[in-house]
C-alpha cells in the first residue's frame, strides 16, 4: 500500500499542474518558414549545387539569397517542433506521447516513400540518366531497392529526399521521451535552470556556442548526408536545438528575452551571412594549403552564430508581431504538414514538365511558385475532407460537426510541431 502511495505521489511531479500556454507565434513562425522552404526548393531548381533536375539556366545568381535562410531555416522548424513535443510530453503519458507522434509521423513516411516521393526520383533518372523506361517500370525497380541508377554516385531507392525531416523529427521525439521517462521530475528542474541561464546576452552566446563546437568537432568528419546511420553532425546540431525546444516550452517567460534581443539577432545572422558570402566568393584552391587554412574554424563558428542569431531574430520578430490566434493561423496551421509533404514532389514533375516550354527562368519560375501552392493547398483541400486520406498526411481524425459552415473551417488538430 504504501509503494502504490509512492507512486501515486510520483506521477504529478512528470506533468506541470497546468497546461503550457500555447505560443501562437511559434505556428506563424513554423507556416512561413514551410513557406520558405518551397520558395527554396523552387530556387534549388536553379542554382549550381546539386538537385534532383535542374534548370538549363542554372547558375550562381540567386545564390547568394539561398544562403541567407539556408544555415538556419531547418533548425528554426526543429525547435519549433521541440517546443510543441514538450508541450505534449507535459500532458500525455509518454507512452501515449510516443504512440500518438508515431502514428502522425511514421504513417504519412511511409507513405511519402513509396507514392509521394517516387515521381522525383522517376524523375532525376530520366534527366540524369536518360531512363527510358515507362513509370511502372521504374516503380518495380524502386519497390525491390534497385541500385543501378549510378553517375558521380548511385541513387538509393527506396528514398525518402525531403521527408528525411519527418524521419528525423520521430528519432528526436523517441529521445525525448526516453530523457523524459529517465529524468522525471528533473526534466522541469533542468528546464527551470535553463531558462535561468538564458538571459541578457547568454540566450545568445550559449546556444550559439553550443551548436558551434558540434560543427567544429563533427563537420569534417561527418559531412551532411540525410541518410540517418551516417549523419552524425547534423544529428548533434539538430538534436541540441530540438531539445533546447522542448526545454524551453517549460519555461514561456524565456520568449520575452527572445522579443527584446530579436534586433540585435537580426543584426547577428545579418554580419554572419555578409561573412559567408565572403568566404564563399574566396576560390577553395586560393585559401587550401596556405596559412589563411586556419580560417575554416572560425568560419565555422561564425556559421553557429548566424545559425541561431536568425532563430533568435525570427522568433523574436514574430512574438512582437503574431502572437496571435485566428482562422488563418488555424487554417494554415493543419494545412502546412500535407502542403510540405506534397510540395518537393509538385516542383520536382512540374519543372521536369515545363522544360519543352523554354519559358525564361524569371517567367518559369513564377509560374512554379502559383502552381505549386496552388496545388498543394487543392490536394489538402481533397485530403482533409475525405477521412482516410487524412492519416497519410499526418492530419487527425476529421472532427465531427454538423453544418456546413463546420466543414468549412477545419478544426486546430495538428499539433504545432508535426
Amino acid at each position: 500500500m504504501t509503494a502504490m502511495t509512492t507512486t501515486a505521489h510520483r506521477k504529478p511531479a512528470l506533468v506541470p499542474p497546468a497546461p503550457l500556454p500555447r505560443q501562437y507565434f511559434l505556428d506563424w513562425v513554423r507556416i512561413l518558414a514551410f513557406f520558405l522552404l518551397i520558395l527554396y526548393h523552387i530556387g534549388m531548381y536553379y542554382v549550381t549545387w546539386g538537385w534532383h533536375v535542374k534548370s538549363p539556366h542554372a547558375g550562381d545568381a540567386i545564390e547568394p539569397f539561398m544562403m541567407l535562410s539556408s544555415p538556419w531555416r531547418l533548425s528554426l522548424l526543429f525547435l519549433v517542433s521541440g517546443v510543441a513535443a514538450g508541450c505534449m510530453v507535459a500532458k500525455l503519458d509518454v507512452l501515449v506521447f510516443v504512440r500518438q507522434r508515431s502514428w502522425r509521423l511514421l504513417v504519412p513516411l511511409l507513405f511519402g516513400m513509396f507514392v509521394v516521393v517516387p515521381p522525383q526520383s522517376y524523375c532525376e533518372v530520366i534527366e540524369k540518366l536518360g531512363y527510358a523506361g515507362s513509370y511502372a517500370d521504374f516503380m518495380r525497380l524502386y519497390v525491390r531497392g534497385y541500385h543501378g541508377f549510378c553517375k558521380d554516385g548511385c541513387l538509393i531507392l527506396p528514398t525518402w529526399n525531403h521527408l528525411w525531416f519527418v524521419a528525423y523529427l520521430w528519432i528526436y521525439t523517441v529521445v525525448l521521451a526516453l530523457v523524459v521517462l529517465a529524468l522525471g521530475a528533473r526534466f522541469d528542474r533542468i528546464a527551470v535552470r535553463l531558462g535561468r541561464a538564458l538571459t541578457g546576452w547568454r540566450l545568445i552566446v550559449l546556444p550559439a556556442a553550443a551548436l558551434a563546437v558540434a560543427r567544429l568537432l563533427m563537420l569534417e568528419r561527418f559531412p551532411t548526408t540525410h541518410a540517418l546511420v551516417d549523419d552524425w553532425y547534423m544529428h548533434a546540431h539538430y538534436l541540441i536545438v530540438f531539445l533546447l525546444g522542448a526545454l524551453l516550452a517549460r519555461v514561456p517567460g524565456v520568449w520575452g528575452g527572445v522579443e527584446a534581443l530579436r534586433w540585435t539577432g537580426l543584426a547577428l545572422a545579418l554580419t554572419g551571412w555578409a561573412l559567408i558570402l565572403v568566404w564563399y566568393a574566396v576560390p577553395e584552391a586560393a585559401v587550401a594549403g596556405t596559412r589563411w587554412t586556419w580560417l575554416v574554424y572560425p568560419m565555422r563558428a561564425v556559421y553557429a552564430l548566424m545559425t541561431w542569431s536568425a532563430i533568435v531574430a525570427a522568433c523574436g520578430f514574430a512574438r512582437r508581431h503574431l502572437d496571435r490566434d485566428g482562422p488563418a493561423r488555424r487554417y494554415l496551421t493543419q494545412a502546412v504538414f500535407p502542403v510540405y509533404i506534397l510540395h518537393q514532389t509538385l516542383i520536382v514533375v512540374l519543372a521536369h514538365a515545363m522544360k519543352p516550354l523554354r519559358r525564361s527562368p524569371g517567367v518559369e519560375a513564377l509560374m512554379l511558385i502559383v502552381l505549386v501552392t496552388v496545388l498543394s493547398f487543392a490536394l489538402f483541400e481533397i485530403v482533409r475532407r475525405v477521412s482516410p486520406l487524412r492519416p497519410l498526411f499526418g492530419l487527425g481524425p476529421r472532427p465531427r460537426a454538423a453544418g456546413p459552415a463546420a466543414a468549412a473551417a477545419p478544426a486546430d488538430t495538428s499539433p504545432a510541431g508535426a
